[in-house]
């Protein structure tokens, strides 16, 4: 009788479909497991913490859309986006937020990088290590992106190598990131944030009253103020309240942050090259937005390692802030990122860069 990789302690990697027709890759060991969609921008679609066998990762109440089927309904990239959009992890490159035409070609919403299939290479399976590395070439903008995914037997760690080359003739501009969304049942009353940043703002998008931040304001981390009501957005409401933020943080120490669920007793956080990524964008859509795609049924909080600022597109960035980065022709980028599980009542002192979490009073690594 064979063995279900669901099921086994090893390390694994090993191909499954979801829904229909959507083409999966999965790696895992005796502590997570993470499902990567390679019909879609190799999106990280699950993150899975086994011992308490909950993904951590939002899902869209619309689902997977599957790859090939169904008429385009829709002109626009962000609605397209958002119809293609089942929730996980995504990485944003060489655009974030709003379509914008650069260079002659219309870059997308949210970029190509997060739309694409992507191809795989397994570099290392056994019973102690796996490791796979994806890629792709973009068609609209000439860039050749690669990203190796490792797992250790023993550590609640997922460990992500990324180089991104320019294989243009000429310099290329771009804005990247991670866009990593955490929902129920992880997500809810007990959850809290830590994280490595002295500032956050609000990027004016959204004025409605379900924001807590007024337009365009700064704030010492974790509380804002609006209209004389003090919030501290460390907390996660529970659902069935409403609140939208569209903000970023700033001012990081050390580039990482942690999300405990205190009630459960385990979370989950980040950490990143400040020298890559300066800002992470924060964003909570808790029943505020009406309409399309919302409906005031959202419930997800992200918090996104970003190189730029704020989330007004590439052209948008260049022309207000010039947090764009610029690839040389031929230069390749590098960046090395991991997510990691822990287990805490408490909270996260720190997350270092190969994954060590340091807990709330607690003086050695968890886990």
């Amino acid at each position: 009788m064979g063995v279900d990789p669901a099921e086994s302690s090893d390390c694994l990697i090993y191909e499954l479909t979801l829904g229909r027709a959507m083409h999966a890759l999965r790696i895992q060991n005796d502590l997570l497991a993470a499902t990567i969609l390679l019909d879609k921008g190799a999106d990280i679609y699950e993150l899975i913490y086994r011992p308490r066998g909950m993904d951590v990762l939002w899902k869209s109440p619309w689902g997977l859309k599957e790859p090939g089927r169904g008429v385009p309904m829709s002109f626009s990239s962000q609605a397209a986006w958002m119809e293609a959009y089942g929730g996980g992890w995504q990485e944003i490159f060489p655009n974030g937020g709003p379509a914008c035409t650069y260079k002659g070609a219309e870059l997308g919403f949210h970029g190509e990088a997060s739309v694409v299939g992507w191809d795989y290479e397994i570099i290392a399976a056994s019973d102690r290590a796996c490791e796979v590395r994806l890629f792709t070439r973009l068609k609209r903008s000439p860039f050749r992106m690669e990203r190796t995914l490792r797992v250790e037997r023993g550590r609640p760690v997922l460990a992500i190598r990324e180089r991104i080359t320019n294989e243009a003739g000429e310099d290329m501009d771009y804005i990247w990131g991670h866009h990593p969304a955490y929902g129920a049942p992880f997500l809810g009353v007990g959850c809290h944030i830590d994280v490595a940043a002295r500032h956050f703002v609000d990027d004016g998008i959204y004025p409605g009253p379900e924001n807590a931040l007024a337009p365009k304001a700064g704030y010492a981390w974790p509380y804002a103020v609006r209209d004389c009501v003090q919030t501290d957005m460390s907390r996660i409401p529970p659902q069935g309240t409403r609140r939208y933020t569209d903000a970023w943080f700033e001012m990081f120490s050390e580039g990482w942050y942690a999300i405990t669920n205190t009630a459960l007793g385990f979370g989950v956080g980040m950490a990143w090259p400040l020298e890559i990524f300066p800002y992470a964008w924060f964003w909570q859509e808790m029943g505020a937005s009406s309409g399309f795609p919302w409906y005031r049924s959202g419930y997800v909080t992200a918090i996104e390692p970003f190189t730029s600022i704020p989330g007004g597109g590439l052209v948008g960035v260049m022309n207000d802030t010039g947090t764009h980065r610029t690839l040389r022709a031929g230069a390749s980028v590098e960046a090395d990122l991991v997510a990691a599980f822990y287990e805490s009542g408490t909270g996260v002192q720190r997350i270092d860069r190969d994954g060590t979490v340091l807990t709330k009073q607690e003086s050695t690594l968890c886990l």
